[in-house]
């Protein structure tokens, strides 16, 4: 990777493990599930999250709209966070794809939806309302800082989705982040879950898909909706060959990118200009602001990052001074001092 791409995870390449795997990988029609790479992995995922059958899916978005449809009928009901990607970033797809209600809750500083708040939005059996079916959380939550939400607070909302007879659906993009920060296994993590996705394009490298995972029951339907959305894909065992290194290989490596975050806010913390919560990098993100008292606007500042630097990162959506850096395979420690390096120069 030429440029310093600190935007996303997203941007990642596969490496070349995955790239020598979908070389030499079998493949077959994985609609009439016959693609062994496909099948594997699908298996793969599973039994890493302690769930009985697993479904490839193109993104995480795509995972998470199948789960939300899986478990919700039309004019039905999920609570989800307001801060939460399946409320902000998949184009409302649950509501015009699914008729699904979103009740909207406040996500908490630490990532959590209060639980208080969980129980008073589940709805009594009144005609008047929805019927509360589903409750999504988001491990690591993104929008926040990418910060980890922890088993006992997850075991909690299982609880109460147990009580009130409802499912629970984690959207664990980056469960494996979540779990190395935690220093815990990402099946202990999802273990009172449903449903989970998890995305295999972000920092585990792969350079497309999510695995959506679940009970069988639940994965022959969400099979059925998958199709249903367009997503059913043939000979794509090439892509799966790469998701599953990605599995295999890099969540033990996860750790190097939450210390060369760390690296980079501490660097940052110190530059003047730079606002930061350094208690709120927790994984591979790094939010900041730019100050008023900067001496370039946030626009040209990141023109100039990319023009001088070659150096990728802008101001976070919805947001004019706000910036968020995202490390990842291929944001070294030597590339963590070529940002600070720059920022400072820039900054000065």
């Amino acid at each position: 990777m030429q440029s310093i791409d600190l935007r996303s995870d997203t941007v990642t390449w596969p490496t070349p493990a995955m790239r020598e795997a979908m070389a030499n990988a079998p493949i077959g029609d994985d609609v009439y599930g016959e693609d062994p790479t496909v099948n594997e992995l699908e298996a793969t995922a599973a039994a890493m999250l302690g769930k009985e059958a697993g479904l490839f899916v193109s993104s995480g978005t795509q995972g998470n709209i199948v789960a939300a449809l899986t478990h919700c009928g039309r004019g039905e009901e999920m609570i989800v966070g307001r801060e939460g990607h399946m409320f902000r970033y998949e184009a409302g797809s649950s509501s015009s794809l699914g008729g699904i209600h979103p009740h909207i809750i406040d996500v908490q500083p630490d990532g959590t939806l209060p639980l208080a708040a969980i129980q008073r939005a589940i709805r009594a059996d009144d005609p008047h309302f929805p019927r509360t079916r589903l409750i999504c959380l988001e491990n690591t939550q993104g929008t926040i800082g990418g910060i980890p939400i922890t088993a006992a607070y997850t075991a909690e909302v299982g609880d109460i989705a147990r009580e009130h007879h409802l499912k629970l659906h984690i959207d664990g993009a980056r469960i494996f982040n979540a779990a190395a920060a935690l220093k815990t296994s990402a099946r202990d993590l999802v273990d009172p879950a449903d449903s989970v996705s998890v995305c295999l394009s972000k920092g585990l490298c792969a350079p497309v898909g999510s695995v959506l995972v679940g009970s069988n029951e639940f994965i022959r339907e969400a099979r059925r909706i998958r199709k249903s959305l367009g997503g059913g894909m043939r000979q794509v065992g090439f892509m799966a060959a790469a998701g599953l290194v990605a599995l295999r290989e890099m969540p033990g490596r996860l750790h190097e990118d939450h210390a060369n975050a760390r690296v980079l806010a501490e660097g940052l913390a110190t530059i003047p200009h730079v606002q930061m919560n350094l208690d709120a990098v927790q994984t591979n993100m790094v939010f900041f602001d730019l100050a008023e008292t900067a001496p370039i606007a946030p626009e040209y500042f990141s023109q100039r990052l990319k023009a001088d630097y070659n150096i990728l990162m802008r101001p976070y959506p919805g947001y004019t001074r706000r910036f968020r850096a995202v490390t990842h395979y291929w944001i070294t420690p030597e590339r963590v001092q070529t940002v600070i390096g720059a920022i400072r120069t820039l900054l000065a």
